[in-house]
């Protein structure tokens, strides 16, 4: 049972490949295949594969310039997010500052022109920057082509290189943007041409221009869900795209700009179509049940995809049928298929997806597994961590809380004001739920996450202690105050919009949703595991909340690891879910078998 569930981990995975837009032969992809994820090049035609990057703590960000000939990736310090662009040729050799003279920064976007013309999204306690600059140490030193006090992040750049693209928050409102297109001038400098903003709590997605001229895919929410639009920034004209389909619509170009590749998410599944622009045909592509995690068309229109369910593992297809890649090495072992559950709930129906093991009965001891985000969602994907819990008996509940995505947006943003709370009133509305059905045993039940996940673990069992037997927190907020202070600017922007200020300017607000104002009520045993680097989740406001539970004798466990907001090393996720299983074991009355991993 042991072996099966690192299997998982351990069985090599990659990301869907891109390939550069001019020479379509040269491929990029993440892979875990050396044990931890790196960057990959694939050369099509021969089949040439090499690892591009081997650092200590993985890298996770790489792009092709449109030519094909330079790699370009993202260099921080031990999973802190926090760097430089590099580049490295294609067909290999040594790594060099992409753009020399631009200090390190947060990551906000990169567009790379097929002339070396390069823009540089940067997020820094001043606020988001654009920076343009030719690339190479005998470049043009990078000047700035957009700033502001508030964030934003870098979106494309036009391929006549004259236009680029931005999604922005002058108004105030991180959580829901405004997009801005400029055009690039001849002095170095930028000029803004057209603003596309929907009013407030209306948030605008900027995706890519069109590969032949200057319109630009959006995506809006305009009646409530996401949907794209297609805006000429210089005639002003939108074209949205209205289709009959159910759950939230995101798209992305076709090479000859006459159509979109549409991917609908609804209900934690995913599907693809083809929608024809001249004629408004919307022809369904075969996609078997699951999660399309990624998705792109070749220059010969096949869809390559990313796809798994929660029984399968990942793999990589083309809507032909056919198998695009396969990382070296064996499968990893299938699991469980998941049920569906609808519980009613404070604000309207919970969609909950339920994993239960292949041998026992019910009432199970049950571990629900909190998402992170909180605008993200659980799907019917795979995933070794609920398979690992699986394999150990558990039941498995996911809940797509208030303020997950994929259900609307009045779903999603049902949480600003009473962060926190809103998400734990789902989660114990469907807790009540698998205790009354008699799926869950109400005296071995774990709440855990990563993340916002885990914070939600630390304010769940503070706000309902009788509710939970052990909890389970991976970088987590701990204490709201002290998060804020650390945590990097971007997050900060994006915690004023939930809350609707500063912790100077709503005090109360951040009290009320921080989990070290219910230490004192914690009576479940817990569990907490931290990264040193973390910039999400920083460590200082985590130490503050364990030191307030060694005040209190609270019964605790801490896990410390050398990296930032969790592991891109293979072995030391095995050691994190090693951690997470001993713990939850111990915690519901089931003994450890073999010798727990080593604690700090």
């Amino acid at each position: 049972m042991g072996e099966r569930w690192q299997d998982r981990f351990r069985a090599a995975r990659m990301s869907l490949p891109s390939w550069a837009r001019d020479a379509p032969d040269h491929s990029l992809f993440r892979s875990n295949a050396s044990g931890t994820w790196e960057i990959y090049a694939w050369e099509r035609a021969s089949g040439e594969q090499r690892q591009v990057t081997k650092r200590h703590q993985g890298t996770m960000s790489g792009t092709l310039d449109p030519t094909g000939a330079w790699i370009w990736w993202f260099d921080d310090t031990d999973g802190d997010e926090f760097g430089v662009w590099r580049r490295q040729p294609f067909a290999g050799g040594d790594d060099e500052e992409a753009v020399p003279g631009l200090p390190p920064s947060y990551a906000g976007g990169l567009a790379l022109g097929a002339s070396g013309r390069s823009l540089v999204g940067r997020s820094t306690d001043d606020g988001f920057s654009v920076h343009a600059a030719t690339a190479g140490p005998g470049g043009s030193a990078p000047a700035v082509v957009y700033r502001h006090r508030q964030e934003g992040w870098l979106a494309d750049l036009s391929r006549d290189e004259t236009l680029f693209a931005i999604a922005h928050s002058e108004h105030g409102d991180s959580r829901h943007m405004a997009v801005r297109v400029l055009r690039l001038d001849p002095d170095g400098g930028a000029t803004g041409i057209a603003d596309l903003w929907d009013g407030p709590k209306l948030g605008l997605t900027p995706v890519a221009f069109a590969p032949h001229d200057h319109r630009l895919l959006v995506l809006h929410e305009r009646r409530g869900r996401t949907e794209p639009l297609i805006w000429d920034p210089a005639t002003g004209t939108e074209q949205e795209i209205a289709l009959d389909l159910p759950g939230e619509l995101s798209a992305g170009w076709y090479p000859d700009g006459d159509a979109l590749l549409v991917s609908q998410d609804h209900q934690a599944r995913s599907q693809l179509y083809r929608y024809d622009l001249a004629t408004g045909g919307l022809v369904s592509l075969d996609v078997p049940p699951g999660l399309v995690s990624a998705a792109a068309a070749r220059p010969d229109g096949a869809v390559e995809y990313s796809w798994s369910s929660s029984a399968r593992p990942p793999v990589i297809r083309d809507t032909t049928g056919a198998v695009v890649a396969t990382p070296p090495g064996a499968i990893a072992p299938g699991s469980v298929p998941v049920t569906d559950a609808a519980v009613t709930g404070p604000g309207g129906d919970i969609h909950a997806l339920i994993s239960t093991p292949e041998h026992g009965t019910a009432p199970y001891p049950a571990v629900f597994v909190v998402h992170g985000g909180p605008q993200a969602q659980d799907f019917d994907s795979f995933a070794p961590d609920v398979a690992a819990w699986v394999d150990h008996g558990f039941a498995v509940v996911r809940v797509n809380y208030r303020g997950s995505t994929g259900y609307g947006s009045a779903w999603r943003d049902a949480l600003e004001g009473r962060v926190g709370l809103t998400e734990l009133e789902d989660i114990k509305a469907v807790r009540d739920w698998a205790v009354r059905t008699g799926l869950a045993d109400p005296d071995r039940l774990v709440l855990e996450g990563g993340s916002w996940g885990g914070y939600l673990t630390l304010l769940g069992i503070g706000l309902y202690p009788d509710d939970w037997t052990a909890g389970i927190a991976a970088v987590p907020v701990a204490d709201y105050v002290a998060a804020y202070e650390d945590e990097m600017e971007a997050l900060r922007a994006f915690d004023r919009s939930l809350f609707g200020g500063s912790p100077e300017e709503v005090p109360d607000l951040y009290r009320r949703s921080s989990p070290i104002s219910y230490v004192d009520q914690v009576s479940a045993p817990v569990l907490v595991l931290a990264g040193e680097n973390d910039p999400r989740c920083p460590i200082r406001q985590i130490d503050n909340y364990v030191a307030r539970l060694a005040e209190l004798g609270k019964p605790h466990e801490v896990y410390r690891f050398d990296a930032g907001h969790g592991s891109f090393v293979v072995e030391e996720r095995i050691r994190h879910m090693a951690a997470e299983l001993d713990f939850a074991l111990r915690s519901t009355g089931v003994q450890v078998k073999g010798s727990p991993p080593e604690r700090t």
